[in-house]
């Protein structure tokens, strides 16, 4: 799968504006939020969705920042592994 990184996402596809597959988040200060995930109806149930969220992650490890998620999915996502404690904001 080619995720390809734009201005504020991960994305699937030519184009981070058109794209039906991805993870959008904002950046303050030391902080990533996770605002949005969507996958389009062609790569549903192939775990693009935890792909797209680990890049997010991989992200805020390279960049010592933290994550809010306020995506659900995201949100289920992080909170139920413990190996997203460090980068989890608390």
């Amino acid at each position: 799968m080619d995720i390809k990184k734009g201005e504020n996402s991960f994305f699937v596809g030519d184009n981070e504006k058109e794209s039906l597959t991805k993870i959008e988040f904002g950046q303050i200060g030391d902080t990533i939020i996770i605002n949005h995930t969507i996958v389009s109806e062609q790569l549903k149930g192939q775990n693009v969705a935890m792909q797209l969220l680990e890049k997010v992650v991989d992200l805020a490890r390279e960049k010592n920042k933290k994550i809010i998620p306020i995506c659900t999915y995201a949100k289920a996502k992080l909170n139920k592994n413990d190996q997203y404690l460090d980068v989890l904001q608390k």
